[in-house]
């Protein structure tokens, strides 16, 4: 199911701002924009489409019980204490990525991250989590955490490479770690979006996605 790079009705609230498009690592080109109700049926399709490892490392489990209720609560955001992304194929409209944090404490949110296998390793992810931690940071949220499958080794690696938080254990077989986010770095990266990429970038932002396999902990979701 194909995604329209500007959905005909947004509810209030929606930040057209984040609307862009960006030039990927292997120069591919991504159209990004914020997640819509109408976003419903495709986010559906594409999680019962998707390979179980994805599920795995997003939910933190198995594939979810697709109730309306989750599919609403996925897909209507205020913009603000939670807000999500979508990425589709710049020329097809073909959905390829999903990013979202949601708070859960004061200044602090809980970020996700799913990438479409053939859209890993090219800076995707790490597009997608610059623009969330500028939503974050405009809106009074400094620190973000991510849960992942302790046994993800490329993750610990990464995270143990980055000014973040020793990972702690969470109990089966989980970790998480948080990073504050830097208002000058989270700035520059977004400006640079607007260039051509030609490589990946590695920092405090990319040590959390470049494994783009993120889950959550705290999401209304419930696993069959």
């Amino acid at each position: 199911m194909t995604l329209q790079r500007h959905p005909a009705d947004v509810p209030p609230g929606y930040p057209l701002a984040y609307e862009r498009e960006v030039r990927l690592g292997d120069g591919r080109r991504a159209a990004i924009r914020p997640i819509v109700p109408s976003d419903a049926p495709a986010l559906a399709a594409a999680i019962r489409s998707a390979d179980a490892e994805t599920l795995r490392r997003r939910f933190l489990g198995g594939s979810p019980r697709l109730t309306p209720e989750l599919l609403t609560r996925l897909t209507t955001l205020d913009y603000k204490l939670r807000f999500a992304l979508i990425a589709t194929e710049a020329t097809s409209g073909k959905g390829i990525a999903v990013a979202r944090y949601e708070h859960v404490a004061d200044g602090v949110a809980e970020v996700a991250v799913a990438v479409d296998p053939a859209w890993r390793r090219v800076g995707l992810a790490t597009a997608l989590v610059e623009l969330l931690a500028q939503s974050a940071l405009e809106r009074s949220i400094h620190t973000f955490n991510a849960s992942y499958i302790a046994e993800n080794r490329p993750v610990t690696a990464l995270l143990s490479l980055a000014d973040i938080t020793a990972p702690r254990a969470i109990g089966q077989g989980l970790a998480e770690s948080e990073v504050e986010l830097d208002r000058a770095g989270v700035a520059a990266a977004v400006r640079a979006l607007d260039t051509d990429r030609t490589t990946p970038r590695r920092g405090k932002s990319a040590a959390l996605s470049r494994d783009e396999g993120l889950g959550e902990r705290h999401a209304d979701v419930t696993t069959e």
